[in-house]
């Protein structure tokens, strides 16, 4: 077994792109509201008690529906999705506690000498919710499916993600080898995907019509009904692969997107928890929590990062100066103060604390008046324009309130920055459209960092900033097929400073999600994992189900 260290359809290039975007776990809005990031503290969050009771429903308020459905392979999901599926589906791999991929849904993934062939050895009697077995055969089907290769699916993202793969043969009932084209030693990670790689059934997978809405997993929970936009329901899985688990007889879902409708469900009783990332939201269950009322799980570590996505194809920010000036012109701290009420933490790149390639201090610009005036004047010298710009961001009072305080720090520094409102799907839009200037965005969970090499690589479509920068390239190449977790600390850590230093981003606060209970329920972070580890703390992915429990 081998332990990442934590730290061919063809379809229109436009809906291809489309759909990665959406693959995202949320973007579209870096300031403020439920896409500011933040990474704070623990504050509020309580821990475990007792032993684990059997029996009982609760109901999971949800940030968002899934409209799309969920036929994973094609499936656009954002962390509502992810969460659902998680219920249903196992994935071949799993993060602990560390942040290291451990077999899950397999009982081993072990690679070869050169980490260009990996030996993948399932759990033996684990079936479907249909009764079906899992085989070999159905998760080289599922592998196949995923990257393009199989002729019932028409996946729309992950060709991009799973490209370094050449070949899946099974060996055998329960192997699978996969081959990959270059050396890629942190493709365990990619078996979990950040909660999308779950497993279909054979029958799903084949669904001519109803893969999105007919689910089949080898998950804790099985598919009762699903009324879209108003519930979906599941109930245990009798026959789990896991010995005693899950505990809770049934989950229904409920989309809920206002985070204070959430709140005020949870305090009212209609829902027994929920999950958030609005820094306001997080700030009212805190006090909640410190009333008595609820229970918050906070994850600080492995979070995503909220940022102003600057567009370094087009002026001004294809002209350093103006990137700079922008950067040295944002009061952070001011910002997180009165839209955050300080419970944030200021990102220093887009590995959060936990992450590899994480560093307190990448040499990120500070804010500072001067030196934003400073790099506006080179600007206006060397191009003879004024520094002026659009900035987009969705219409929600959190993030116009965001983006009027941005305006207010650019003008004071004798720029210009207009702003302009966009609903979230035409902002998805206009960045693969290269119809931008700046906006404000979120994206990059946690978890091993060559899982965002397809957001950053030039030869991307979904380098959304579309800079080119060879030195980028060249490390994030380099900490694909690099095995020694050491060096390839120092390759992200080096990445982190190149984006520091080169300013495609400017960082605002990491996530802070939560998830918040009724006081009578529990275990959050799931159960200890098949290998005897912990699970994994973060939950910018959503987290395991199979731990749910509540007070008889």
């Amino acid at each position: 077994m081998y332990r990442t260290c934590r730290r061919r359809a063809r379809l229109s290039g436009f809906a291809v792109v489309l759909a990665l975007v959406l693959f995202a776990a949320a973007c579209g809005d870096g300031g403020g509201g439920d896409s500011a990031g933040g990474g704070g503290s623990g504050g509020g969050t309580t821990a475990d008690v007792g032993e684990p009771v059997d029996g009982g429903k609760v109901v999971y308020g949800l940030e968002a529906e899934s409209s799309n459905g969920l036929c994973l392979a094609e499936a656009q999901l954002a962390i509502s999705g992810i969460q659902v599926a998680r219920a249903i589906y196992d994935t071949l791999t799993i993060p602990n506690a560390d942040g290291e991929y451990v077999p899950y849904l397999a009982k081993s993934v072990t690679p070869n000498a050169t980490f260009d062939e990996w030996t993948i050895v399932l759990r033996d009697g684990v079936k479907f919710h249909d009764g079906s077995d899992l085989t070999a055969e159905v998760v080289k089907n599922n592998l196949d499916a995923y990257r393009g290769q199989y002729a019932n699916r028409s996946p729309l993202l992950f060709i991009f993600v799973y490209d370094n793969i050449d070949t899946v043969e099974t060996a055998g009932p329960l192997t699978v080898v996969v081959k990959t084209k270059k050396p890629w030693p942190a493709f365990p990670a990619f078996l979990f995907m950040n909660g999308r790689f779950g497993v279909m059934a054979q029958a799903q997978l084949d669904s001519p019509d109803h893969c999105a809405d007919e689910l089949i997993g080898t998950g804790p929970f099985e598919l009762v009904d699903w009324k879209i936009n108003d519930h979906l329901t599941v109930k245990k899985n009798p026959d789990y692969w896991q010995a005693g688990l899950p505990h809770l007889d049934e989950i229904e879902f409920r989309p809920i997107s206002e985070a204070e409708q959430r709140v005020s469900a949870l305090q009212s009783g209609e829902i027994n928890l929920l999950h958030n990332a609005n820094a306001l939201a997080n700030s009212e269950l805190r006090d909640l929590a410190a009333a008595g009322d609820v229970s918050v799980n906070e994850a600080p570590e492995y979070a995503e990062v909220g940022y102003e996505l600057l567009n370094a194809n087009v002026p001004p920010f294809d002209n350093i100066n103006a990137r700079l000036a922008f950067a040295h012109a944002i009061d952070r701290d001011t910002l997180n103060e009165v839209r955050n009420k300080g419970i944030l933490t200021n990102a220093s790149g887009p590995f959060a604390p936990g992450s590899m390639g994480y560093l307190e201090d990448t040499g990120y610009p500070k804010y500072d008046v001067a030196k934003a005036k400073e790099y506006v004047a080179k600007y206006e010298a060397e191009t003879g324009k004024k520094l002026s710009f659009i900035h987009k961001t969705t219409p929600a009072p959190e993030s116009m309130a965001w983006a009027t305080m941005l305006q207010q720090m650019v003008e004071a520094v004798g720029g210009s920055m207009k702003i302009q409102t966009t609903e979230q799907s035409q902002l998805i839009s206009d960045a693969i459209g290269n119809n931008f200037q700046a906006a404000g965005w979120r994206l990059h969970p946690g978890g091993d960092p060559d899982l965002q090499y397809v957001w950053w690589h030039s030869g991307s479509p979904v380098n959304f900033g579309k800079f080119a920068d060879p030195e980028i390239d060249r490390l994030l190449e380099e900490g694909r097929v690099e095995p020694d977790p050491a060096k390839r600390e120092v390759i992200y850590q080096d990445l982190n400073k190149r984006f520091a230093s080169q300013v495609y981003d400017l960082w605002d606060q990491w996530s802070l999600w939560n998830v918040a209970t009724a006081t009578d329920v529990h275990g959050v972070f799931g159960a200890d994992l098949p290998d005897g580890s912990k699970p994994f703390p973060g939950l910018a992915d959503g987290h395991a189900l199979t731990g749910l429990w509540v007070e008889g």
